[in-house]
């Protein structure tokens, strides 16, 4: 029921304009934006908060991978490997050895843990080293078609609306907001996968904790309502509830379910389930022997989400594809996390490791919308089933779709085309030059 209108009529007059506008700050966007920026583009990283990383830092998801397969072969490198590599220097992160195979479905072996603040400190650098114009606290309102080519966006800031001006953009909302903005098809899975709440514990010891206690204490709360079956991983054998959580210290073990996240009210849903099935977590485990100073000291200031909107693109990747290691002819970047779906109202994971010798591809056409002249996608929303997004969707991966996208919307604002003309061999040659491991058709194998 409508209960009113506001009209406006105000004339924003443009602030700025850049060959290429990016919208997003997580794994793909800061990479797209360096990219585009290296390659002598004016561009723009559009980012709605205040810290780049997206949900490695934001988010509290500090692994990304994987950029090697189980057999130690590295797959995605390029600018985003550039940002470990720094991190690494930094005293951020450590990595681990890839020439030790990890058993199939233990994949996590081969993640890269770092230390957010200086993680996201390396991508504050890189960006702003790259001559990127750092928008930061600032989210598109308004996407529309210039006549002049390119688009007219209006961004809306703390102290209101500005407008400027982007000959292409690069949509890395993890959401497709751009494309939604813009009325492009989009896709959605028809379950969608929870999200996750990230956090740390601290304050016991493990040998200290009264295992059958937590079991009598976990089972009481369960059947009073007070605690939820997702609100914890599945129990190894003779486990109870909660103890891989205390023997991890957290982490990546939760479920928030039915869940959106596309828009602001679906996400600020998700956060309130998030902070409210943490502290559920919290008031348990505090009355379990053992834990009675058990703290929590870190957690996501935003509920992790995984699966929202895709763009339809002019070329879409099946699970049969990607679990196949099929070679687009388009390919423009590899991809190796497994099939990784979170079951939507459980608490448990359906993994499927991708064969010893397979590693997907992901082609360039799954980046572009389809009727897009100027707009590129890439992260988690590049075209593809809910079966090969829940693994593409990762932060490797997003990374070298990031750096594709980049390097093509250069392209085609040097070449004056839409970004569905760009010469995929040029595109590929770039990509080469910036240190990126490109898949090649005609030799089959990496370049």
């Amino acid at each position: 029921m409508s209960i009113g209108s506001i009209t406006l009529q105000a004339t924003i007059p443009l602030e700025d304009e850049y060959d290429v506008l990016v919208f997003g700050g997580g794994p793909a966007g800061a990479v797209a934006a360096i990219q585009a920026a290296r390659e002598g583009m004016r561009t723009a990283l559009v980012e709605r908060t205040g810290m780049l990383g997206g949900t490695a830092t934001v988010g509290g998801v500090n692994f990304p991978g994987l950029f090697h397969t189980r057999l130690g072969r590295q797959v995605i490198r390029g600018i985003g490997w550039e940002a470990i590599e720094e991190t690494v220097r930094r005293g951020g992160a450590a990595l681990p050895d890839f020439t030790v195979p990890y058993p199939p479905r233990k994949h996590p072996r081969h993640h890269i843990l770092v230390n957010r603040f200086v993680y996201a400190s390396v991508w504050d650098d890189a960006v702003r080293g790259a001559g990127v114009r750092l928008r930061l606290h600032e989210s598109p309102a308004v996407v529309r078609k210039s006549e002049r080519g390119g688009y007219e966006v209006v961004l809306a800031g703390k102290t209101g609306l500005s407008a400027v001006y982007g000959k292409t953009a690069i949509d890395c909302t993890g959401d497709a907001n751009v494309a939604a903005l813009l009325g492009l098809p989009l896709e959605q899975s028809e379950r969608r996968q929870p999200g996750t709440m990230m956090y740390h514990m601290t304050g016991y010891r493990l040998e200290d904790v009264d295992r059958e206690a937590l079991r009598t204490l976990a089972a009481e709360a369960a059947a009073a309502g007070d605690i939820r079956h997702t609100d914890h991983s599945p129990p190894g054998e003779g486990e109870p509830p909660f103890w891989r959580e205390l023997r991890s210290g957290g982490g990546n073990c939760n479920h928030i379910v039915r869940i959106d996240g596309s828009d602001s009210r679906s996400k600020a849903e998700a956060d309130l389930q998030g902070r409210a099935a943490l502290m559920r977590i919290y008031r348990l485990l505090r009355r379990v022997p053992g834990c009675a100073d058990l703290s929590i000291d870190d957690f996501g200031a935003e509920c992790g989400i995984r699966d929202t909107n895709r763009i339809v693109g002019e070329a879409r990747v099946t699970g049969e594809d990607y679990k196949t290691g099929r070679l687009w002819p388009d390919a423009v970047c590899y991809s190796y996390y497994p099939i990784d779906l979170h079951l939507p109202d459980d608490n448990g994971i359906d993994i499927r490791p991708l064969a010893d010798g397979v590693v997907a591809t992901i082609p360039y056409g799954a980046l572009v919308p389809r009727n897009s002249e100027w707009l590129l996608a890439a992260g988690r929303i590049v075209s593809g089933d809910a079966e090969a997004h829940s693994a593409y969707r990762v932060q490797a991966s997003s990374m070298a779709t990031g750096q594709a996208a980049g390097a093509a919307a250069a392209i085609a604002v040097r070449s004056g085309v839409p970004v569905r003309d760009v010469d995929v061999e040029e595109l590929r040659a770039t990509l080469r030059r910036h240190g990126a491991i490109v898949p090649d058709a005609r030799e089959g194998g990496t370049s």
